[in-house]
């Protein structure tokens, strides 16, 4: 969920982008399936920490008046505030880790 929510403190997405940008943030490390995806979108919803928006997209030729909707997902200030208090507390361990030289300051990868 922290990966959704970094993607999203940019910009607005939709599912499909958010699972793209997820995958490529993370350089692979994290891949997110569709249901994993809306899983993870609606608990991030039930907790504040995004909202949907509705957009209307075409998606039939400009004679054909139909069109559907489009999920789109905001972060929120409370989102926001949860991300960056995470990324924190993960700087924190990173930082530990360190110290008892789990990591070295060069390597960029745990074994």
């Amino acid at each position: 969920m922290f990966a959704i929510l970094l993607v999203l403190h940019a910009d607005s997405r939709h599912g499909y982008a958010i699972m793209h940008d997820v995958e490529t943030l993370t350089e692979g490390g994290v891949t997110l399936g569709p249901a994993t995806l809306y899983r993870s979108l609606q608990r991030l919803r039930v907790d504040g920490l995004i909202e949907e928006l509705d957009e209307e997209v075409s998606t039939h030729a400009a004679s054909d008046r139909r069109a559907e909707r489009r999920r789109i997902y905001r972060i929120t200030t409370a989102g926001r505030a949860a991300a960056r208090a995470e990324a924190d507390r993960l700087s924190a361990m990173v930082a530990a880790a360190r110290r008892v030289g789990v990591l070295s300051s060069t390597n960029r990868h745990a074994s």
